[in-house]
């Protein structure tokens, strides 16, 4: 098509310069100027038309005659990526990622651990001793898939129900437990609410409670990573809720354009806190929004936990050596509360919740593939139930014993040099307990 268009071009400007010359020469005037129509004919129309296509910057299409105005409904559904049947047979063998025993095993260990975590805290917030807890009921696979396919040298900026990356990368109990007792040994110092985890030494950024703020940060933390010619990933999770905040778009329209080499992981677990995804957006999913950015796409079954690993350990691929983002919208359901502050029977019905914990939880398919295989059975089962969770148990009175951070945590970490304005009110707090000491509970409090 391209070299007839060129050899169109070519005799219809050997034409028209021929005709340029017999206007030249002409002496009849009425000549002259019927030559001058054929030029300007043979410009505006034939060559027009051989070499004519949209010049706008910033699309990719050609002109048409039809009026047609894109309809939603005119495409199909992006496909759900998966490898597991939900009774943990493999659909097709050449996707199932052939782990071994021992990492499979670790896998489910660490799901179960963590829903064994969420249950005990959950029931300490119920019954007063700590302040707020968010579960993690149904997610477990979008968490522990994608980890697990990640190396610790990539770093992770977490919304706020990641926990199972942490389980992961062996952030110890002890550190969970503390920082949701706030107590002396919390990273934080008892500076942020419960579940708010952070770990330098596990790759794990702070998490910060207004959505999708982590979205730009993830972008610029990439593009960093791309600068220095790093071959990591920095993989960004958010909430399909998150995806209506304009950090959002921010985060991956930088991401694009920059070519950064960020995962962006939406957990899309049908609800925004009590907002359905009906109500949330119109368009299908938040996978559709990616081509829309120029970002590489995929939809994964976030309940098939080799799905997860598979499309993001291709996503890294495709982050590190091609040095560009890309989307992983994970299919899933939030089965427990939004947090402890939430009542999610008044806008869903038991009925809806009880389907997804019996007939599609990521832990059950899991624990189907492990017993198909003959590397689980019930009697690992219990035993294992039984000493993660006097495990936990133990964890969780140890750290709710210990003291709280020092009462002069509050005045630093804020800036590098303590300026002279918080100096006194440091100094005031300490005169007034010099006085009032004993109206106060300071033995609960770690001495400086």
């Amino acid at each position: 098509r391209q070299f007839k268009m060129a050899l169109s071009c070519r005799l219809l400007s050997k034409w028209a310069r021929h005709v340029r010359s017999l206007a030249k020469c002409s002496v009849d005037p009425r000549i002259s100027a019927c030559n001058g129509k054929i030029m300007k004919c043979l410009y505006s129309s034939d060559i027009a038309a051989a070499t004519d296509k949209p010049q706008f910057p910033g699309s990719r299409s050609s002109f048409t005659s039809k009026l047609d105005f894109i309809e939603p409904e005119t495409y199909e559904g992006i496909p759900v990526y998966r490898v597991m049947y939900r009774n943990g047979e493999v659909v097709d063998a050449n996707e199932d990622p052939q782990l071994p025993e021992e990492m499979v095993v670790e896998m489910y260990q660490k799901m179960t651990l963590l829903n064994t975590m969420d249950r005990i805290m959950y029931e300490s917030q119920r019954q007063g001793r700590i302040s707020f807890y968010m579960t993690n009921y149904g997610e477990e696979g979008t968490h522990i898939g994608s980890a697990a396919a990640l190396e610790i040298e990539d770093l992770v900026f977490g919304q706020y129900r990641e926990a199972g990356v942490l389980v992961w990368r062996d952030f110890p109990l002890e550190m969970f437990m503390s920082q949701c007792y706030a107590n002396e040994l919390d990273i934080g110092k008892g500076k942020q609410m419960p579940v708010h985890y952070g770990s330098k030494e596990h790759g794990f950024c702070t998490i910060s409670s207004p959505l999708a703020t982590q979205m730009p940060q993830a972008s610029g933390a990439a593009y960093a990573f791309k600068r220095a010619n790093k071959r990591n990933c920095v993989i960004c999770y958010f909430g399909e809720g998150a995806a209506s905040e304009g950090d959002a778009h921010a985060g991956m329209n930088f991401a694009a354009t920059l070519d950064a080499p960020v995962i962006f992981f939406c957990r899309n677990n049908g609800y925004a806190i009590s907002t359905p995804t009906s109500e949330q957006y119109r368009g299908d999913g938040i996978a559709s929004r990616g081509p829309g950015y120029g970002i590489t796409t995929i939809r994964v079954d976030g309940n098939d936990v080799f799905a997860v690993y598979n499309v993001t350990k291709e996503a890294k691929r495709i982050c590190v050596e091609q040095q560009r983002p890309v989307l992983i919208e994970a299919m899933t359901y939030r089965i427990g509360h939004h947090s402890t502050s939430d009542d999610s029977t008044a806008y869903r019905s038991i009925d809806e919740v009880s389907y997804w914990d019996q007939q599609d939880h990521p832990i059950t398919r899991l624990r189907n593939y492990m017993m198909n295989k003959k590397w689980w059975d019930k009697e690992k089962e219990k035993a294992w139930m039984k000493s993660s969770r006097e495990k936990v148990l133990k964890v969780f009175a140890e750290a709710e014993k210990r003291k709280k951070p020092c009462v002069d945590e509050m005045f630093i970490d804020v800036f590098d040099k303590m300026p002279p304005h918080i100096q006194a009110q440091q100094e005031e707090l300490k005169n007034h307990l010099k006085t009032y000491g004993e109206h106060y509970p300071s033995s609960n409090y770690a001495s400086s």
